[in-house]
């Protein structure tokens, strides 16, 4: 599971996700990418679910780069308590998705394949994704 090992404070607040990513909307590693197109909480079980579903569909061949790090702490107050008496202890860990995000990159496999892996990995993310191949540069023969 993914989670920081160690973090500057405890408790985060929630803050606004309006919105669109600024940083990471490019391919930076891969050939292929999967990106975000909405907004969403993604926990770090949630990207081993994904991961695990591509690196299964492509047989453990090619490479896959996680471009995402769930650091925002969340917290939860046990089942069955009243209100108030403070805010809950920490529960698990997320990563705040924007809209533009590339989440995962692959690389060293055939497009049908890699398509095919980005699609199982994307009924396991909370938000709707995207796609998308890295262009490629063609260069003129004089």
């Amino acid at each position: 599971m993914l989670m920081p090992k160690k973090t500057k404070f405890r408790k985060s607040q929630k803050n606004p996700q309006t919105g669109k990513s600024t940083r990471g909307t490019e391919i930076a590693f891969g050939r292929y990418g999967l990106k975000a197109i909405d907004t969403a909480w993604l926990t770090s079980r949630q990207i081993e679910a994904a991961r695990r579903a591509m690196t299964r569909s492509i047989k453990r061949g090619g490479k896959i780069w996680i471009r995402v790090f769930p650091d925002k702490p969340v917290t939860k107050k046990p089942n069955e308590v009243g209100m108030g008496k403070g805010k809950g202890s920490p529960d698990h860990f997320i990563y705040v998705v924007k809209p533009g995000r590339i989440i995962f990159e692959m690389d060293g496999i055939p497009v049908e394949a890699a398509k095919e892996a980005m699609r199982l990995a994307s009924h396991k993310l909370p938000m709707k994704t995207r796609i998308v191949v890295k262009s490629q540069e063609v260069k003129s023969e004089d």
